[in-house]
């Protein structure tokens, strides 16, 4: 069985625990993990179990205004932006891939260490929109947490593998 473990990410953190989540599932699945402008419908096709993640920017998934914003923000903050930050972001990748109904799918997104209420969740947005594209049996693997600095908070990481381990395990 085959595993694509699609992310956007900005600083690092999303790829980090998309890599994490590819771990845990490989146990399981012959798994990829790729940034989101290398997950092509042809890739996505041949897939039964796509995860989808990316950060939390403005309460939800990101827009292009936002990621501007956070890599205006890192070069500021002396940030390391990841390799992928200037490529396609999930709300465009999502226009292009179309129905996926061989597919179970779950969702994931990264943001700061506060109540929900306040930060919003992108992984809300990233599962309606799996559900649209048809994706059977849409899951939610739920938030990973960074600090003030946009760092994961410890053992987010290891949170991450173990959640895709059982996962895998449980189907």
């Amino acid at each position: 069985m085959r595993a694509v473990v699609v992310y956007e990410s900005i600083f690092g953190n999303t790829r980090t625990i998309a890599e994490a989540l590819g771990d845990g599932l490989r146990q399981v699945f012959d798994t990829s993990v790729l940034p989101v402008e290398e997950a092509t419908t042809d890739v996505i096709a041949t897939a039964d179990l796509v995860a989808v993640g990316g950060p939390t920017h403005v309460h939800a998934m990101s827009r292009p205004t936002t990621r501007e914003a956070a890599r205006e923000a890192a070069r500021e903050r002396a940030l390391t932006i990841d390799a992928s930050a200037n490529g396609l972001g999930l709300r465009e990748w999502f226009a292009d891939i179309g129905p996926q109904p061989q597919a179970v799918a779950f969702a994931f997104d990264t943001r700061r260490e506060m109540p929900q209420s306040i930060t919003g969740r992108a992984g809300h947005g990233i599962a309606r929109r799996l559900r649209r594209c048809r994706f059977s049996n849409v899951r939610d693997a739920g938030t990973f947490f960074v600090d003030k600095n946009d760092k994961l908070l410890a053992g987010e990481t290891e949170r991450a593998t173990e959640w895709a381990r059982a996962f895998a395990q449980a189907l």
